[in-house]
């Protein structure tokens, strides 16, 4: 009779801010959970992620479905943190400004280019 392994290692490790990815890859639990919830088969999601092997994106479905509770809060919880750096962000006054800046000088890129338009088209 051979030995089967009944233990197997799921390929997820945190980053020093508390992300979990997959594997050794930049790919984050977040982005599969998000794929699979969509439908999307551990196929599909390996052509979305070719940096992740189709056995990592199977271990990872099956520790989410074995999981689910304690997953879903960490997602919550990774969206609440999401929603408050980018209000953070968002009310820093030199942001505002940069922004500002910006969405200024692509109003007049615009214009140039349909004032270019424009004088060909006479």
């Amino acid at each position: 009779m051979s030995n089967v392994e009944t233990t197997m290692t799921v390929p997820l490790t945190t980053t020093e801010f508390g992300t979990i990815r997959v594997g050794n890859s930049r790919v984050s639990l977040d982005s599969v959970v998000y794929h699979y919830e969509q439908g999307a088969t551990a196929e599909r999601i390996a052509e979305s992620f070719p940096s992740l092997d189709l056995a990592e994106i199977y271990a990872v479905i099956a520790y989410y479905l074995a999981n689910r509770k304690s997953v879903e809060e960490y997602l919550r919880q990774q969206e609440a943190e999401a929603d408050a750096l980018q209000q953070q962000i968002e009310s820093d006054p030199g942001q505002q400004k940069a922004t500002n800046q910006l969405r200024e000088r692509i109003r007049a890129r615009r214009v140039a280019r349909q004032s270019t338009n424009d004088s060909h088209t006479d």
